[in-house]
Formats: C-alpha cells, sequence, structure tokens
C-alpha cells in the first residue's frame, strides 16, 4: 500500500493565492464560534459597477458559494442555520431579489453608517460581533470589520493601498486573491469550507441532493426574509 501524499494533494491556498492573516490553526478556532456571516454587496458580490437605476447584480458561482458555506455551518454547529445577511449602502433591486430567493435572515440597504444596521442584527438574533464572519471590500465597511470575529476582504480591482490600510488597522483575517467581479467570493467561500475541513463533504453532499442537504435547505427554505431600508 502506497502512503503519503496524494498525487493530487496540494496546498488549497497556493494556487488561488488567497493571502491569510492569521495561522490555519488560529482561523479554524475563530470558525468554530461562527455563528452568523454578513456580507456588503458592491465589490463583494460583483466588481461595483451600476446601472442607472443604482443596481448592481449578482454571480451564481458566487451564490452557490453563500450557500455552501451556510451549509457547511450548519454541519458543523449541529444543524443550526446561520444567522445571514447583507448590509450595503445603497437600494439594490439585486440584492433584495438574492436575499429573498436565498431566503437570507436579513437586507439592510440605505444605511450610511454600517454600525447602526450591523447592531440591529446582532440585537435581533441575540450574537456577539465575535461570533460574526463578514465580508467587505471598502472604506464604509471597515468599521463593521473592527468589530466582527471573522473579516475577509475581497481585493479590489482598483489598487493595492485600500487593502493594505485595512491590514494596517487590524481589520482583516483573509485577502482573496480575486475581486468581487472575479468570483473572488466564491474563493473566499470555498477557503472558509477548507479551512472547516468541511469542503468536499459539502460539494458531495450537493452533488447527490443527499437526505443531510435536504434537511439544511428545508431549513433555509424556512426562514422569512426581512428587508430593512433606511431613509437617506
Amino acid at each position: 500500500m502506497r502512503t503519503g501524499m496524494h498525487p493530487f494533494d496540494r496546498d488549497p491556498f497556493q494556487e488561488p493565492g488567497t493571502e491569510l492573516l492569521r495561522s490555519q490553526d488560529e482561523l479554524k478556532a475563530v470558525l468554530k464560534g461562527i455563528r452568523a456571516v454578513l456580507f456588503d454587496w458592491d465589490g463583494v458580490f460583483n466588481d461595483g459597477w451600476k446601472d442607472l437605476d443604482g443596481g448592481s447584480p449578482f454571480s451564481e458561482v458566487g451564490s452557490m458559494g453563500v450557500n455552501m458555506l451556510r451549509f457547511g455551518l450548519w454541519l458543523q454547529n449541529k444543524e443550526q442555520l446561520p444567522f445571514t445577511g447583507i448590509i450595503t449602502g445603497q437600494h439594490n433591486p439585486y440584492a433584495e431579489k438574492f436575499a429573498q430567493r436565498e431566503k437570507l435572515h436579513g437586507l439592510y440597504m440605505g444605511s450610511i453608517n454600517k454600525q447602526v444596521p450591523f447592531d440591529d442584527f446582532l440585537t435581533e438574533h441575540g450574537l456577539r460581533a465575535e461570533e460574526v464572519a463578514f465580508f467587505f471590500d471598502d472604506a464604509i465597511d471597515l468599521a463593521v470589520a473592527a468589530r466582527c470575529g471573522l473579516r475577509i476582504l475581497m481585493r479590489g480591482q482598483a489598487s493595492g493601498f485600500f487593502v493594505n490600510h485595512a491590514v494596517r488597522r487590524g481589520c482583516v483575517d483573509m485577502i482573496t486573491a480575486m475581486s468581487g467581479g472575479q468570483n473572488g467570493l466564491r474563493e473566499a467561500t470555498d477557503a472558509l469550507l477548507t479551512l472547516m475541513g468541511h469542503y468536499d463533504r459539502v460539494i458531495d453532499e450537493r452533488a447527490a441532493f443527499s437526505g443531510t442537504y435536504q434537511r439544511y435547505l428545508a431549513t433555509r427554505q424556512a426562514v422569512i426574509p426581512a428587508t430593512h431600508k433606511a431613509q437617506r
């Protein structure tokens, strides 16, 4: 019997270039305490460009990643569905459609100060800030990122200046190699599932549409999404 590394085994973070600012062991420990996931919209689900009505779309590749991450956390947390939401500074019909379709717990739109809806999200679901994983990309998100337990920065397409600033401020635990417009969101969710040790199981259960996945899906579909629109 042959022993050692499988011929296809390799460091899963080396090829895509996903940057970890804490050790894998530290991130694994943090992930064990994550009960909620929050996302910015522009620059996370897309490249940040908008149409004339202020809308910006999403990719089905990223959508699947979000669903798989929720499934993985559901498995990890003994079939407790992670509270999931979006906080965006804009009123965006694409984000609203996504939240309804994917049965997210909350969508907060139009807040210039994102700490206000963040506090509302924590209170509504009985969460501590350190139990939240936050995906973000720009300055308006930093105050929330500074408070969260796990912070995933989507590498922007403009320059590295903001990345360096966010790192110096201690607001980042992981940086994607790809931008939101390049499906960096899927890169990030795959990376977290890999750190959790659930990647293979999550993908295989979904591919087989297993009984376990169907139980998760039934729980997810029972969520009644709440949309909050701030007056601007």
